[in-house]
């Protein structure tokens, strides 16, 4: 199989990079990352203009590309850089919008491909874990439109975003899947309350409660009974940005690791020349690969048509994310000695970055449970 990226992605991948490199240098960053928006809509803009979030959407969608393996390329480049712009909300929030929009709601997509809109996924919960069926949020009719009532948790930007897609159940317990449903709701709708904090890797989210919001019938996104299958395929897309972003990250660590052991001198010699710690790095490059073989084989399977297959690869992929990630961050550190835990030094930020993915989206434990349930659902010749 060629894994080669066509030349349009090879010359947006390095278009990427030069940008991020060049104009989202660490101290800009750092600078991004910790005011009190948690984001620069100017940087947002001017990423928009390149046509990195256009890339992450088909071109019947109003963007340039939109398949696993344009994601994947667009995400690694971030994680280089440890880009905070909302790339993964976008893309969720988009992907859903696509898939069973409306005519007038997939016009929103064009907002958001521009950059002129900055949405936010509002699922978490303060009481629910993983599992995309756990929704307390509730909805209910109201002559032709909607009533939602519940909080959400950790909702990426939120006290920054212009729309929300917020899930809320219907009917049904509160994990089963169906009786979900998905509502486009502007951030500053009447009943909409949100806290914002700064989160540890930078960024900011928001906790938000709903209080007797009123929504109209066309806010709707999809059937009820639509809802979870509609949520599952937009958070795929999601956990494989967030294994190419990791991708990018671990390469970043990788390098300053290398470079460091170059570099720092004892016992009269740079400390790379010592065989136990050429062994360490050799074992964690190797880690490193594989992990980004798992994130070749998601975005491959990332438009399969049986569930199953492509939901093993994503979960396969994340479980190697999960493991490799934290890996990488601990053994950079231990590295570079006591220098690895400074502020100043950007590995720390890369550390830190890698181990919180390992929690977005579900972690390494839930994915590996994920991974053989979803197992037992395929003939055993696929499966092999």
């Amino acid at each position: 199989m060629n894994f080669e990226h066509t030349e349009d992605r090879r010359m947006l991948g390095d278009m990427l990079r030069r940008f991020v490199s060049e104009q989202y240098d660490f101290a800009t960053r750092d600078a991004i990352a910790t005011s009190d928006t948690g984001f620069r809509r100017d940087m947002w803009q001017r990423f928009a203009e390149l046509g990195a979030v256009g890339a992450l959407f088909a071109e019947a969608d109003g963007g340039l590309g939109g398949a696993g393996f344009d994601i994947g390329v667009v995400f690694e480049a971030l994680g280089r850089g440890l880009v905070v712009e909302p790339f993964l909300d976008t893309l969720v929030v988009g992907s859903a919008i696509a898939a069973v929009g409306t005519d007038a709601q997939r016009a929103r997509l064009a907002a958001l491909i521009d950059g002129s809109t900055v949405a936010a996924l509002a699922h978490a919960e303060p009481d629910t874990g993983y599992v995309l069926s756990e929704v307390g949020t509730r909805a209910e009719r109201d002559g032709e439109g909607w009533v939602l009532d519940g909080e959400k948790a950790v909702v990426a930007l939120g006290d920054q975003a212009d729309l929300l897609l917020v899930s809320a159940r219907v009917r049904g317990a509160r994990d089963e899947a169906h009786g979900i449903a998905l509502f486009l709701v502007p951030a500053d709708a009447p009943g909409v309350a949100r806290r914002g904090y700064p989160l540890i890797d930078g960024g900011r989210a928001a906790e938000v409660t709903l209080t007797q919001v009123r929504v109209p019938a066309e806010a709707a996104l999809g059937t009820p009974d639509q809802g979870h299958d509609v949520l599952e395929r937009a958070v795929g897309r999601g956990i494989l940005a967030l294994c190419a972003e990791a991708v990018g990250a671990m390469d970043c660590a990788r390098d300053a690791t290398l470079e460091y052991l170059q570099t720092r001198k004892q016992f009269g010699q740079v400390i790379g020349r010592f065989q136990a710690l050429q062994h360490r790095m050799a074992d964690l490059l190797i880690e490193i690969e594989q992990a980004r073989s798992a994130v070749i084989n998601a975005a491959a399977a990332l438009d399969h048509p049986d569930r199953a297959v492509r939901e093993r690869a994503l979960s396969a992929a994340k479980v190697t994310i999960g493991r490799v990630g934290t890996r990488v961050a601990e053994e950079s550190i231990q590295l570079h000695g006591g220098i690895g835990m400074t502020w100043e030094l950007p590995l720390a930020h890369y550390a830190k970055r890698l181990v919180m993915i390992n929690h977005q989206f579900g972690d390494e434990d839930h994915h590996l449970r994920r991974y053989i349930a979803l197992g037992r659902a395929l003939p055993a010749e696929a499966a092999a």
